[in-house]
């Protein structure tokens, strides 16, 4: 049983475990200052979300260590969930028909599971192509099928952006385990951390930055906490970490620079999209599963439009 756990660790990158650090000390620092902005602000409902998101982000790092330990298999596992949940959110704030069962249960039972099998493979060439092209002429046949033509081109489009966004986008996240060569072999996971790192930073610096000093909205009907200040300094702190971790990827500085950029830009993209489909919707959040974040698709909606963008292109620069 020793063996198993030293052969599982040993596994692991040693430049995982330093970041790894990096996070827990600034998550310490965060819980930290929270503590004591709760003790002077007992009442305060913007200190309360805050030390929420502190403790989720707690409990989302430690299922990414789980991840990093046990590899491959339990990242496709975990990222196959968050399909599963992403797409129900969806689904459930986007109502459908009843005639529309068969291209869920498609969706829900065939295309999560299949997507990442195709991952696991490393059939890059299917894994690619199964959702946008098998997919989308299966899915509106299917809906055909059930004879429902009320409001059949709404439903359809519905359903398939559903499909593209919480399945296909998201999968790209880790397929960027498929990524290794013969200086990078068996790191794809520290190209997915990095995604990550810098993703997410980039989401709470803008807000961080909005909150002190932004003032001008860059879209007020759809994110009225997104602001141009929070925007600039956000992305340029968020670039300047992804810059700084160069050496856990095979990216040059320069290149790390142009992808955090790239990273950023794409991430920023996604969260005002999602949030524009929620307000034509009428909500605040997708959903209630994570405390201070609101659903699944709150917390991934920046990842959905930067992990395509970022695996592509690293893919024909670097692999």
């Amino acid at each position: 049983m020793f063996d198993f756990w030293q052969n599982l660790f040993a596994s692991v990158p040693d430049k995982f475990w330093w970041v790894l650090l990096g996070l827990l000390v600034i998550l310490a620092i965060a819980t930290l200052i929270g503590q004591r902005l709760a003790l002077k602000h007992p009442t305060s409902e913007v200190v309360g979300n805050l030390n929420q998101r502190i403790n989720a982000w707690w409990a989302m790092v430690a299922v990414l260590v789980i991840c990093f330990i046990f590899g491959k298999t339990a990242t496709l596992i975990l990222y196959a969930m968050l399909s599963f949940f992403a797409l129900r959110e969806f689904m459930t704030l986007t109502p459908t028909e009843r005639s529309d069962y068969w291209a869920l249960v498609l969706c829900f039972y065939v295309a999560i599971p299949v997507q990442y099998i195709l991952i696991g493979t490393d059939w890059y060439g299917m894994f690619v192509i199964c959702l946008p092209v098998y997919g989308f002429i299966v899915l509106p046949t299917i809906q055909a099928l059930s004879g429902d033509t009320e409001r059949f081109f709404e439903r359809t489009a519905k359903i398939q952006w559903g499909m593209m966004l919480t399945i296909y986008c998201l999968s790209y996240a880790p397929a960027l385990l498929l990524l290794t060569n013969v200086e990078y072999d068996g790191q794809g996971l520290m190209l997915l951390l990095y995604l990550l790192i810098v993703v997410q930073l980039s989401d709470v610096f803008q807000y961080i930055v909005g909150k002190l000093i932004g003032k001008r909205p860059i879209a007020p009907t759809v994110s009225p906490n997104k602001t141009v200040e929070g925007f600039i300094g956000g992305s340029i702190m968020a670039i300047a970490v992804g810059t700084s971790l160069w050496w856990i990827t095979p990216f040059s500085v320069g290149y790390a620079a142009l992808f955090s950029f790239l990273i950023v830009i794409c991430g920023f993209f996604g969260g005002l999209s999602l949030s524009a489909v929620k307000r034509s919707l009428g909500a605040k959040d997708w959903g209630r599963m994570i405390a201070g974040h609101g659903g699944v698709m709150d917390r991934i909606d920046s990842v959905l439009f930067a992990a395509p963008v970022f695996f592509h292109v690293v893919r024909y620069t670097y692999f």
